[in-house]
């Protein structure tokens, strides 16, 4: 079977991107920071918006907007994941495959698909027994979004769980 991905100019995009054999990459946080430089200077190249954010140990979750003239998100996790893999190589790190080759990617459709995807994200390191509660995960846009009173501080707790339907891991 053949994978056909969604182009949709304009669209917003959930996203998993997960390491080689799931190695954890980005346990240590200075390849978390190597990421962020990587997607700043992306997204300076080629404008995006990063709507919702989290990197775990061996995979990470995003929600982007692309520009209305734009579907091309692919380029971009490309060049993501190639600049990535030669930081750490200048960093001293092995040459070795980093990413698995592809990426899963779906279509928001609407403000429910929306709202679902972002706490899905934001749940994600409680689902996988990293933390106890969200805002105890510091590779997260979940703070960005406690900030804007979008989520209340104890969102996400282990006592006050949240329905995680969906997603790709």
């Amino acid at each position: 079977m053949q994978y056909r991905r969604m182009y949709v100019p304009g669209a917003t995009y959930f996203f998993t991107v997960v390491t080689h054999q799931r190695r954890p990459v980005f346990a240590d946080p200075a390849r978390v920071a190597l990421l962020r430089d990587v997607m700043r200077r992306e997204m300076a190249a080629r404008p995006f918006a990063i709507d919702a954010m989290v990197v775990l140990p061996d995979h990470l979750h995003a929600i982007w907007i692309l520009p209305e003239d734009d579907a091309d998100f692919s380029v971009r996790w490309r060049r993501i994941k190639s600049e990535f893999s030669r930081g750490l190589a200048t960093a001293g790190g092995r040459a070795r495959p980093v990413w698995q080759p592809r990426f899963w990617e779906h279509v928001i459709r609407n403000d429910q698909d929306h709202a679902a995807h972002r706490d899905y994200i934001h749940i994600n390191p409680v689902k996988h027994g990293l933390v106890s509660a969200a805002a105890d995960w510091p590779h997260s846009s979940f703070h960005r979004f406690v900030r804007q009173a979008v989520y209340p501080p104890d969102w996400g707790t282990l006592d006050v769980p949240v329905p995680v339907t969906i997603g790709r891991e």
